[in-house]
């Protein structure tokens, strides 16, 4: 097991920080310190999962080495996520068997106390993976459809994991989250246009990209098109009927779940409305929402979910 250590340490932290650049409250502090300790564990994993995928990790290959990884593989994204199927792999039999040898990824062996608390299962972790496989190959969707089936590995696993971590899964919970997450999974990729076409990749799909009129070229100006304006504004209308499955969830769950869970539907309410008060200008820099909106949509949703019945 790779020794915790200022070099570890740092990676780490890295990684963790990013938390603060959300839409929603990652692991806010009114929770209890166990249930804050496997959030931001959940977190920091797809966080890592993600960066490995989209080439982010921290420069000098310190994650590599923390995976065991030879140096010069450092920056081979599919051998890293290997190396993190690999570690998943040790959690598991970790959790499971006190004597085996752990995760080498700190950000890894962090889950091993919610691993053993909720017995969580190999399955959503392999999925975040999986996304970040289906990234190297993968650099356009021609449907709106093809596009929820890569959400279904990018943005379900981790609102599956919270509720899992929370112990309030269940079957109509699970499909409202899906949802949820879909929505915010989607919100990003439209906020992130310009950075995501520059990594070769869109996901907006291509039927709409069609639909509306817009060219290739639309992608690489410095100003959003009129043309993308309106699949990116299409595409946003999308998501806010998703989001509007969060009502009936934060309507299920009680006490600080409750406020928690709301706070996640309502910065996806945020965002989307910054996008709209950019006029779906998603070129010129990605739109985002001040705290003051999240809260005030965060109240929004949990005032709808004291309606329900």
């Amino acid at each position: 097991m790779t020794a915790w250590t200022p070099t570890a340490q740092a990676p780490v932290r890295g990684v963790l920080d990013q938390a603060a650049a959300e839409n929603f409250p990652v692991a806010p502090a009114f929770l209890p310190a166990a249930g804050r300790a496997a959030l931001l564990a959940v977190y920091g994993y797809a966080r890592l999962v993600d960066d490995i995928g989209d080439g982010d990790l921290a420069p000098g290959g310190a994650d590599a080495r923390l995976f065991g990884v030879p140096p010069e593989h450092a920056e081979d994204r599919p051998a890293l996520l290997d190396a993190a199927e690999a570690d998943v792999h040790r959690l598991l039999d970790a959790a499971r068997w006190p004597g085996a040898p752990g995760p080498r990824h700190p950000l890894v062996r962090a889950l091993l106390p919610a691993v053993r608390a909720h017995a969580l299962t190999a399955e959503p972790f392999l999925a975040l993976i999986e996304a970040g496989r289906l990234d190297q190959h993968r650099h356009t969707y021609t449907t709106w459809e093809e596009l929820l089936g890569y959400c279904a590995l990018s943005a379900h696993p981790v609102g599956r994991l919270v509720l899992a971590v929370t112990g309030t899964a269940s079957p109509e919970r699970v499909r409202r989250s899906d949802a949820v997450c879909t929505a915010l999974q989607v919100v990003e990729h439209l906020q992130d246009v310009a950075e995501d076409r520059a990594r070769g990749r869109v996901y907006l799909p291509a039927e709409d990209l069609a639909r509306f009129g817009v060219r290739e070229a639309d992608l690489d100006a410095p100003v959003t098109c009129a043309a993308l304006r309106s699949v990116v504004a299409c595409l946003a209308e999308r998501s806010f009927a998703l989001l509007d499955e969060g009502t009936g969830l934060v309507a299920s769950v009680p006490g600080r779940l409750r406020l928690l869970l709301a706070g996640y539907a309502g910065g996806g309410r945020a965002a989307l409305r910054a996008l709209a008060a950019a006029r779906y200008d998603v070129l010129a820099g990605p739109p985002t929402a001040a705290r003051p909106a999240v809260l005030r949509e965060t109240a929004a949703v949990l005032m709808a979910a004291r309606r329900v019945r």
